[in-house]
């Protein structure tokens, strides 16, 4: 397989950077509510509880860590994956004191994976 990166492949990458850059300069992660960061890649989803003030990841999860890959099995980029990684890291920061979240969609559409992340975390207990 080669390495080879399409004008459409760049177009589509720096839409969605400034996508997120506009996003980031409306929402910001404090000590009191941290911003939950979504990223998708072709292969997992990574979520992130972060606060911004301080520049420190709280929590994270994602479906390549070894606990989830276990309960997924071979699909690590699904809806459903992307639902127990919310899961995760919404238990992951209640466990750490984290009630409110700021909802950091990452320049992606609030749709599909991305979306499953949010109802996921609410599901558990998060509120944003």
């Amino acid at each position: 397989m080669s390495d080879h990166v399409t004008k459409a492949m760049k177009e589509r990458r720096a839409k969605r950077a400034r996508a997120h850059l506009r996003l980031r300069q409306r929402i910001q992660g404090t000590p009191e509510r941290p911003r939950l960061s979504v990223y998708k890649s072709l292969k997992f989803i990574y979520a992130q509880v972060i606060d911004d003030v301080a520049g420190t990841t709280l929590a994270q999860a994602s479906s390549a860590d070894p606990q989830l890959r276990n309960q997924l099995g071979k699909s690590t980029c699904t809806k459903a994956a992307a639902k127990l990684v919310g899961e995760t890291v919404a238990e992951r920061a209640k466990a750490k004191g984290i009630g409110k979240v700021v909802f950091d969609r990452g320049g992606y559409i609030y749709h599909g994976r991305v979306q499953a992340v949010a109802d996921g975390a609410r599901e558990k207990g998060l509120e944003f």
